[in-house]
């Protein structure tokens, strides 16, 4: 079987200027843009999510953004599936294919392949849910940390999406989260040559002023109220949906509710995205790359295009 064209993965910290050096790397290369954005996918939620604006998407085609409503939950396997489709689209019509994002476990599921884990249950997670309402997520946390100790050191105290279904896939297999993702069972498939560009930050203050900057123009360009708006238009939204546990729409649904005022908001939003930073970081260290270019570096867009077309011609 003859290979396909190489893919690029391009991958970073949230503002590392990924989506701007995708757009600039497509033009030059007859390809289009693979989101991996776990929260890209979502319809109606724009002010947190920096997606490309209308004008973008007439320059190059973009896939996998809106793809679901802010109710409905996505997966890793989903990606998985929808990505490779994507792919199989773009170069049977004679183009090539850049995926770029930050949802680290999304490309992992490419490169490494999907592990053998239980779908979602419902009654599991409500029960969990209930229980961390009345505990908290860190007592929850702690917990994980009896069962599945590798797991809960990666994780933050009050990551709730994570601590779920780690609790869940124990509770669900009898075994830890951590084990399970050891014994991959679907492979990526041979026939695509993956090629990796990594966006690390040589200063991480200067990615912190990035992303505080970044969530000034979110809160500009109207977060709270879209927050407010998914309220109205979603009736069955609640804040433990993946979608609202988003940095920056869970801080926007608990000043809504009251519980904190705008400065406050502001605060945790920045810590909450400097952690998402850092999480995405440890996550891009266990992958196979090819490619480093430091993100915060002047010319990121001349250089990094030049990386990607010989990544590319490889």
């Amino acid at each position: 079987m003859s290979r396909s064209p190489a893919v690029l993965l391009l991958m970073g910290p949230t503002a590392a200027g990924k989506s701007a050096l995708a757009l600039a790397i497509a033009q030059q290369c007859n390809a289009e843009i693979i989101s991996v954005d776990s929260a890209a996918i979502y319809r109606q939620m724009d002010a947190g999510t920096a997606k490309p604006t209308q004008a973008e998407r007439a320059l190059v085609p973009h896939h996998l953004i809106d793809v679901i409503d802010p109710t409905a939950a996505y997966s890793a396997a989903r990606f998985h599936a929808d990505a490779l489709a994507c792919i199989a689209d773009i170069h049977a019509r004679g183009r090539r294919a850049v995926l770029a994002g930050g949802t680290m476990l999304y490309f992992k599921a490419l490169l490494a392949g999907l592990d053998a884990l239980p779908a979602a249950d419902a009654a599991v997670r409500a029960g969990l849910d209930a229980r961390a309402a009345q505990l908290g997520w860190p007592a929850l946390h702690a917990e994980l940390a009896a069962v599945d100790p590798v797991t809960a050191a990666r994780l933050a105290p009050n990551d709730s999406q994570r601590i779920q279904r780690a609790l869940e896939v124990h509770q669900l297999t009898g075994q830890p989260l951590s084990a399970l993702h050891q014994r991959a069972n679907t492979a990526a498939p041979a026939h695509h040559s993956w090629r990796v560009l990594a966006l690390p930050p040589s200063d991480r203050a200067a990615l912190h002023q990035r992303i505080a900057h970044r969530f000034d123009q979110m809160l500009a360009a109207g977060l709270v109220e879209e927050v407010a708006r998914l309220q109205r238009d979603w009736p069955d939204l609640h804040r433990d949906l993946p979608s609202m546990r988003c940095v920056g729409y869970r801080q926007a649904w608990e000043w809504l509710a009251g519980e904190v005022d705008q400065a406050t908001l502001r605060a945790r939003g920045i810590v909450a995205t400097r952690q998402l930073a850092k999480r995405q970081l440890t996550w891009m260290r266990s992958l196979p790359v090819d490619v480093e270019l430091d993100c915060l570096r002047p010319d990121l867009l001349q250089a990094g295009s030049l990386a990607a077309r010989r990544l590319m011609a490889a």
